[in-house]
């Protein structure tokens, strides 16, 4: 039966998100059950991209991308996939009315990752993290808002921050991982072979500015997102206060990381601001 197949592929999506990031399937938990599983059948799509162009170094990755990009294609306008990933997305894309172009943008930067490891501008770094991320949080705003256009246009701008942040902490975080394995560098006009403290102040201070405007879309959710987002939000802010406060040499040299004892605290702490109507 299809919605034996359905439920298979669901549980695929929720699987692959809490393999891969505990954090994210933490927040995702604290999200409705109304939305909850929309959210995981976006995880496990951008997901699956972004384990293509990171991590098969010993595949033909243009191929495995090229083979992924056709049968998402086909996914979208079939309406089904035999790739349970593809599968559950497109019934996502469909029932939440997500636009194309943000997956085409979603694609079009996860592509560049295979060819392009210097970001030489400012437009250029806007441009991929647009792609990378501030549509994808513009496509988990089309889960919350639940087809409530004038919602989705009040809070797109704020989802985008919010996305653009995240995106933004990772690599810093990631710093080393991307420069020295990936051979990758994100951030314009930044020597990351001597990384100063001027350099990190700059850009911690741009991921904060980003931060600002989130958290005032964070208070605009519907309740049935506002408390998931809340907490992913204090878990990114938490990595962010740890690398402000890590030397910038130690960045280039560590990964950063939150230990799941500070998780739950975070978890704790944020869920009594929630019940105590603080966000």
């Amino acid at each position: 039966m299809k919605s034996l197949f359905d439920s298979v592929s669901y549980q695929c999506s929720k699987i692959v998100t809490k393999s891969y990031s505990t954090s994210f399937s933490l927040a995702t938990k604290m999200l409705a059950s109304t939305i909850r599983q929309d959210i995981y059948n976006i995880y496990g799509f951008v997901r699956f991209a972004d384990e293509i162009v990171d991590s098969f170094h010993n595949f033909d990755k243009p191929t495995l991308f090229k083979d992924f990009e056709l049968e998402l294609e086909k996914a979208l306008v079939n309406k089904i996939s035999l790739n349970p990933i593809l599968n559950a997305f497109q019934h996502t894309y469909h029932n939440c009315n997500i636009d194309k172009h943000m997956v085409d943008s979603f694609m079009k930067s996860m592509k560049l990752d295979l060819t392009k490891s210097t970001y030489l501008t400012d437009q250029e770094y806007k441009d991929y993290i647009y792609g990378s991320a501030d549509v994808v949080g513009l496509m988990c705003l089309k889960v919350f808002v639940k087809g409530d256009d004038y919602k989705y246009n009040q809070l797109k701008d704020t989802a985008m921050s919010l996305g653009s942040a995240f995106q933004k902490v990772n690599f810093l975080r990631d710093l080393k991982a991307d420069f020295d394995t990936l051979e990758r560098t994100y951030f314009p006009n930044t020597d990351l072979n001597n990384l100063t403290e001027e350099d990190k102040q700059f850009i911690i201070k741009d991921i904060e500015n980003d931060f600002a405007i989130g958290l005032e879309g964070i208070k605009r959710l519907p309740i049935e997102a506002k408390f998931g987002v809340f907490m992913a939000y204090r878990y990114y802010s938490q990595l962010l206060k740890k690398l402000k406060k890590t030397p910038a040499l130690e960045i280039k040299s560590t990964r950063i990381r939150v230990p799941n004892y500070k998780k739950f605290e975070l978890l704790t702490r944020s869920y009594v601001k929630y019940q105590l109507n603080l966000i």
